[in-house]
């Protein structure tokens, strides 16, 4: 499955992914712990342990370093 990766602020992503990818693999395919971003589709936060179901979504980094 390819999925559209808008990581808000920085850019947009296309990420060839499994069919049985999580939103927590979107997460590592790009580089980000969970503890420093979370996966919104839809403008709402879902589960890391989810499916993805969706082809176009938002990462929204919640740690920046400075």
């Amino acid at each position: 499955m390819r999925v559209t990766c808008e990581v808000v602020g920085e850019g947009t992503e296309e990420r060839d992914l499994p069919d049985d990818a999580t939103y927590g693999d979107v997460l590592r395919e790009l580089d980000f712990s969970p503890h420093e971003a979370s996966v919104l589709v839809d403008g709402s936060p879902v589960p890391e342990d989810a499916p993805v179901e969706t082809d176009d979504l938002q990462v929204l980094r919640l740690v920046k370093g400075g």
